[in-house]
C-alpha cells in the first residue's frame, strides 16, 4: 500500500469540551507524578546517579516537576563509545525498517499527545495552545523524516558512462551528539533524534539542564517502539563540562545544537579542533539566535499588522528564535500602529498556564527573567516606555508584555537578542530606510513585511537578508514541510529543518562506478 503524502498535525481545538476535559486530566495526571527521578540510558542500561538535576515549574518555582540523573563526564564519554559501537550494526538496518520505528513513534506520541502537552505547561510554562502546537511540530518531523528517508535511501540518479553501471548512494556519517534547546524542548528535541537516527546514525541526546522531562518522556517513547539499545543515549548534565566532553571526544562525527549565538560558536569552535584518534572532519548542524523583525510600511492593513506582531511577539512569552523583537513602521502609519499594538498587547493574559484562557505564562527561569529586567532597564533609557515593563520578584517568573518606542536603530533592544515579552518599535523615513535598518544586525532569521505594494513585496524577497521571510502574516509558526526553518549570518547555519535538503545533513555521498 502506498503511503498517504505528508500533512501536518492538526491542532487541538479546546473550544470542544472533549477535548478541554482530556487536557485537564493529563494535567493531573503529569501533576501525580511530580518529582519522580528519571535515569540516564546509555546502551539501554539505566543508571541513576547521585547528583540529579531539578526541573522546575517557572509558573511555580517551588514544584519539582521532576529530576533526571546527571551524568559524569566518564559516563558522557561511554555514551559516545557506545553509540559508536551501536552505529556498526544500526546503519545496516534497512532504510524502510528505521522508518518503520520513527512512523510507529510518530502514532504513540500522537497517542500520549495529551500528556506530552501537559508536561511542557509544566516543565516550561507553555500555554495550551503553544503545548499543543509544540507536540504536533514533533509528530511532522517524525512523519515528514521518516518518509524523506524513504526518498533518499537506494541509487540516487546519476547520468552512467557507457559501459558502467554508476551509482550514487547516500550513507550515515556515525554517532552523534543531539544538544536541543529549552524552548521547544519537544518539537526541536524531537528532529534533532530522528532525523540522524532515521538516517541511520546514533544519537547521543543532551536534553537542556531546564526541560529535561519532556526528554526523558520522549525516550520512553523510542524504547516502547522497539529502537534498540545503543541507537539513542539519554545523557542529562552541564553542558560545561558534559557538553563539551561530548563536542570533543574523537569518536563524534555530527552535533546537532539548537541554541544560544554563544553556545553555538563554542561548539563550532571546539568542533573544528582535531582530536587525538579523531579521523574526520566533525559535521556541526548549528541552529542559533535571532533579532527578527517585522516592517510596516505606509501601504500595509495595519490591524492585520498588529495582530501578526503581538503574536509574533508575545507567544510563549517572546522566547522564540523566531520572535519579533523589533518593529520597524514608516513614520506616516508609526503613531496609529503603535497604539494599535500597546492597545492589543494589553489585553492579553499572563498568568498560570495550567488554565485553558492563560496567554502567557512565565519566562523559563530566574537568570532568563533577570537578564529580561536588565534589557527593560536599557529600554528605559533609549526609548519611551509604550507598556508594561512590570516584572515578577516572588514566585513564579512572569514578566508583563513590554514595548518601548522610539529607540534607535542601533541600539542595545534594536541589536541584542532578548528572548522575552519586549518589543522595540523604531521609526524609519520610508521602506527605504525601513529595509535598511531590518537588515542591521548580525542575525538573519526571520523577518516579515506588511505591504499592498508588490513592488515592495518582491523588493523583500530579494533584499531581506534572512532565512525565514513572511509577508502580510505574523512571523512565528513556521510549519514542516511549507517552511523549511533556518537562518543565515549569526542564526546559524541554516539547517532548513523540515525541508528536503535537512537528511542530507546527516548522511554522506558514496559514489560506486562498477565497468561491465
Amino acid at each position: 500500500m502506498a503511503l498517504p503524502e505528508f500533512r501536518n498535525e492538526p491542532f487541538t481545538d479546546f473550544s470542544k469540551p472533549e477535548n478541554s476535559a482530556a487536557m485537564e486530566q493529563a494535567l493531573a495526571a503529569v501533576r501525580a507524578e511530580f518529582g519522580k527521578t528519571y535515569p540516564l540510558i546509555i546502551g539501554g542500561e539505566r543508571i541513576s546517579t547521585e547528583k540529579t538535576i531539578a526541573s522546575l515549574n517557572p509558573a511555580r518555582p517551588s514544584e519539582v516537576v521532576g529530576r533526571v540523573a546527571s551524568a559524569s563526564v566518564e559516563q558522557a564519554n561511554r555514551a559516545i563509545e557506545v553509540a559508536n559501537a551501536t552505529f556498526a550494526s544500526w546503519r545496516k538496518v534497512p532504510a524502510a525498517q528505521r522508518a518503520d520505528y520513527v512512523f510507529k513513534a510518530a502514532a504513540e506520541l500522537r497517542r500520549r499527545k495529551f500528556e506530552m502537552a501537559a508536561v511542557m505547561v509544566y516543565e516550561v510554562s507553555k500555554s495550551w495552545a503553544e503545548a499543543d502546537g509544540d507536540i504536533a511540530e514533533a509528530i511532522d518531523f517524525c512523519e515528514f523524516y521518516a518518509r524523506e528517508m524513504l526518498r533518499l535511501a537506494g541509487p540516487q540518479k546519476v547520468y552512467p558512462m557507457p559501459g558502467e553501471d554508476d551509482q550514487l548512494q547516500y550513507v550515515p556519517l556515525g554517532a552523534g551528539v543531539a544538544i536541543p534547546p529549552w524552548n521547544f524542548p519537544c518539537a526541536i528535541m524531537v528532529g534533532l533524534v530522528v532525523a540522524p537516527m532515521v538516517a541511520g546514525n546514533t544519537i547521543v541526546l543532551k536534553p537542556a539542564s531546564t526541560s529535561p522531562i519532556i526528554a526523558a518522556k520522549f525516550v520512553e517513547v523510542l524504547e516502547s517502539v522497539g529502537v534498540p539499545p545503543g541507537v539513542v543515549n539519554f545523557v542529562p548534565g552541564p553542558g560545561g563540562s558534559v557538553g563539551d566532553a561530548l563536542v570533543d571526544h574523537p569518536l563524534t562525527r555530527f552535533i546537532a545544537f539548537t541554541g544560544s549565538k554563544e553556545i553555538g560558536l563554542r561548539i563550532f569552535e571546539r568542533a573544528a579542533k582535531l582530536q587525538p584518534g579523531q579521523k574526520w572532519l566533525k559535521r556541526t548542524v548549528l541552529e542559533m539566535g535571532g533579532k527578527d523583525t517585522i516592517v510596516v510600511d505606509e501601504t500595509a492593513d495595519l490591524a492585520a499588522a498588529a495582530e501578526g506582531i503581538v503574536s509574533s511577539a508575545f507567544g510563549f512569552q517572546g522566547q522564540k528564535c523566531s520572535a519579533c523583537s523589533r518593529v520597524v513602521a514608516v513614520e506616516r502609519v508609526y503613531d496609529e500602529l503603535l497604539d494599535r499594538v500597546v492597545e492589543r498587547a494589553g489585553s492579553l493574559t499572563v498568568g498560570d498556564p495550567t488554565e485553558r484562557g492563560t496567554f502567557m505564562g512565565a519566562v523559563i527561569d530566574d537568570k532568563s527573567r533577570d537578564k529580561i529586567r536588565g534589557y527593560i532597564e536599557a529600554g528605559h533609557r533609549e526609548g519611551r516606555l509604550a507598556l508594561g515593563g512590570e516584572v515578577e520578584t516572588e514566585g513564579g517568573y512572569f514578566v508583563q508584555p513590554t514595548i518601548f518606542a522610539d529607540i534607535p536603530p542601533d541600539g542595545k533592544l534594536s541589536q541584542e537578542e532578548i528572548f522575552g515579552p519586549v518589543l522595540a518599535f523604531i521609526k524609519a523615513k520610508d521602506f527605504d530606510e525601513a529595509l535598511e535598518i531590518a537588515n542591521n544586525t548580525e542575525f538573519g532569521l526571520t523577518g516579515g513585511l506588511y505591504s499592498q505594494n508588490r513592488e515592495r513585496l518582491a523588493r523583500a524577497r530579494d533584499d531581506f537578508h534572512v532565512g525565514n521571510l513572511y509577508l502580510n502574516r505574523k512571523i512565528t509558526g513556521a510549519m514542516v514541510g511549507a517552511h523549511p526553518f533556518g537562518g543565515f549570518n549569526m542564526s546559524g547555519t541554516d539547517s532548513k529543518t523540515g525541508g528536503p535538503d535537512y537528511l542530507l545533513l546527516y548522511l554522506q555521498g558514496k559514489s560506486i562506478a562498477e565497468k561491465l
